[in-house]
């Protein structure tokens, strides 16, 4: 499935590109007014090989929960089972991330990759609703190995979390949606993050590494320690992806990259959330390069790592709040820079067709 995928992941469509800019020249604005919005609609434009490309609706948030052996070395003051209990809050619709999808009209759909505590079954039946919050049951083990004893996970329970994700994007996409955000839960995910950016872009730990939940000084020491120490330990080779997310990643991680994967494989745009999405989207882009054309930065994280994963893929991203929660938030209040983007192109009148005079 995944040599599948990534087989299927084409450049940007320049005749979509050239006709979408060319567009924008005759629409009822000054040329170049509405900045990087222009770049993403003959972006957006580039991806669907068409101009003006669809508006990028409906929207469907998908939310990979895992959890992480890392955490018995202290990187996070919260316990291990809020993993499982923020599930319980996401479907019941209670948490932040269910508000700005309320707000968006988004769909939240959450995947147990590799949560630790085991979860109700009747949560994992799915809801009677369907326009509710719901639950995927994936789980490919319960919570990674500590990264930095051993690898996190083998090579095929990496692969079988990518090919979840992928599974994921064309279960969405088949139902309809026009956009995919990422979202992930997992305590002390940021972590393994940090590693993963540090693995794919050289950066030191000290610039990939962030205080995550809000963590103080010595924590914050020991968390920079442990992304060295597991650096240090396994080499991670960024020109094998499956290798680094087995050996440093997440299951969320995997799932994400692979998400990402089968989003740009089905020419679907996937808007990145925060420093769990983009050190996924490195992977995802090792995979196959031109999966970047699919990727739209959301927002920019206060981890430090995500900007220099952004500025590896890059990507700039559309807002910048001072965001640090993950769960998809930040994508989903990005949202609407999208979709005006795109709408941009399809209503607004020409010179010509309005009667206004060009300069």
């Amino acid at each position: 499935m995944l040599e599948t995928t990534t087989s299927a992941i084409r450049p940007l469509d320049e005749t979509a590109m050239a006709a979408a800019r060319e567009l924008h020249g005759r629409l009822t604005k000054p040329a170049g007014s509405l900045g990087l919005l222009e770049d993403l609609s003959v972006r957006l434009a580039g991806l669907a090989g068409a101009c003006p490309p669809p508006i990028p609706e409906p929207a469907a948030v998908a939310i990979f929960a895992g959890d992480h052996g890392v955490h018995a070395q202290g990187v996070s003051p919260w316990p291990q089972e809020v993993t499982a209990q923020m599930i319980g809050n996401f479907l019941a619709g209670g948490a932040v991330v269910n508000a700005f999808a309320r707000q968006a009209g988004a769909s939240v759909t959450v995947v147990d990759v590799g949560v630790a505590t085991p979860l109700p079954v009747g949560e994992a039946s799915g809801p009677a609703d369907p326009s509710a919050p719901r639950l995927v049951a994936a789980s490919v083990r319960r919570g990674t190995r500590d990264l930095t004893v051993t690898a996190a996970l083998t090579r095929d329970e990496a692969l079988a979390a990518v090919q979840t994700g992928i599974r994921v994007a064309d279960e969405l996409i088949d139902a309809g949606a026009g956009i995919l955000l990422t979202g992930d839960m997992g305590i002390g995910n940021t972590t393994p993050a940090a590693v993963l950016i540090a693995a794919f872009t050289g950066a030191d730990p000290l610039d990939t590494t962030g205080r995550g939940t809000g963590i103080d000084d010595p924590t914050y020491a020991r968390k920079v320690a442990v992304v060295r120490a597991a650096l240090a330990r396994h080499t991670p080779d960024p020109a094998d992806p499956l290798g680094v997310l087995a050996a440093v990643g997440g299951l969320e991680h995997a799932a994400l990259a692979g998400l990402i994967l089968g989003a740009a494989a089905r020419r679907t745009p996937v808007l990145l959330d925060g420093v769990i999405a983009v050190s996924a989207a490195l992977a995802a882009a090792a995979f196959a390069p031109d999966a970047v054309a699919a990727m739209v930065a959301g927002h920019r994280s206060a981890e430090p790592g995500a900007t220099v994963a952004l500025r590896h893929l890059g990507l700039d991203p559309l807002i910048d709040l001072g965001l640090r929660l993950g769960e998809g938030t930040g994508a989903l209040l990005a949202l609407p820079v999208v979709t005006g983007a795109v709408r941009v192109l399809h209503d607004v009148a020409t010179f010509d067709s309005a009667g206004v005079a060009e300069k």
